[in-house]
C-alpha cells in the first residue's frame, strides 16, 4: 500500500513558477513509475509527465520544455517543476504511482495561474 500526498500548489502569476511535490509513504517507492496528471473543471484528466523507476522521463507536448519531472528515491518524493506558467495551466494536479496493474493516486493540489 502506498499513500501519496501532493503539495506546493497555489496562486501564481502568468510567467511564474511553482514546484509541486508528491511524497509517498510505504516501502519500495523506487520500484514505482511515477506520473503527474492534471484536471481542469469540465475537462478530462490529462497526463503531463512520467518518470520510470529507472529515471526515464516523458512529457506531453503541452508542457514539454516548461515542466520537469524528477524523483528522489531517498526521500520517497517525486517533483514537478513548472516554469513559464500560463492561465491554461490552471487545474488540480495529481500524482500517480504505478507498478504493473497496481495504481495509487494522491488527493491533488490546486494550481491557479492568474494575474
Amino acid at each position: 500500500q502506498v499513500q501519496l500526498v501532493e503539495s506546493g500548489g497555489g496562486l501564481v502569476q502568468p510567467g511564474g513558477s511553482l514546484r509541486l511535490s508528491c511524497a509517498a509513504s510505504g516501502s519500495q517507492f523506487s520500484i514505482y513509475d511515477m506520473k503527474w496528471y492534471r484536471q481542469a473543471p469540465g475537462k478530462q484528466r490529462e497526463l503531463l509527465a512520467a518518470i520510470t523507476s529507472g529515471g526515464i522521463t516523458n512529457y506531453s507536448d503541452s508542457v514539454k520544455s516548461r515542466f520537469t519531472i524528477s524523483r528522489d528515491n531517498t526521500k520517497n518524493t517525486v517533483y514537478l517543476q513548472m516554469n513559464s506558467l500560463k492561465p491554461e495551466d490552471t487545474a488540480g494536479y495529481y500524482c500517480n504511482a504505478a507498478w504493473g496493474p497496481v495504481n495509487y493516486w494522491g488527493q491533488g493540489t490546486q494550481v491557479t495561474v492568474s494575474s
